[in-house]
C-alpha cells in the first residue's frame, strides 16, 4: 500500500465521512465569508473523493469475493 499523500488519505471512511457531514452542517449554517466557504467547500470535495474511494474499494473486494464463489 503507498504512503499517504494528503490529510485526507490518512483517515478511514467512518473519519472522513463525519468530517464531510460537519463542513456540510458548518456551509448549511452560514455565517462564514466567502474565502471561509471556499475551504470548507474544497475541504468537502476532498473528502467525498476519499469516502468514494473507500466505498469503491469495499464494492472491488465484494465484486472479488463473489466472482470467487460462481462456478
Amino acid at each position: 500500500m503507498s504512503e499517504p499523500t494528503t490529510p485526507e488519505d490518512r483517515l478511514s471512511y467512518e473519519e472522513a465521512r463525519e468530517e464531510l457531514v460537519e463542513v456540510v452542517r458548518r456551509l448549511e449554517t452560514g455565517g462564514i465569508t466567502l474565502e471561509e466557504s471556499l475551504a470548507l467547500w474544497e475541504r468537502g470535495e476532498r473528502l467525498a473523493q476519499r469516502c468514494q474511494s473507500w466505498l469503491d474499494g469495499a464494492r472491488a473486494r465484494l465484486d472479488e469475493v463473489i466472482g470467487d464463489r460462481e462456478p
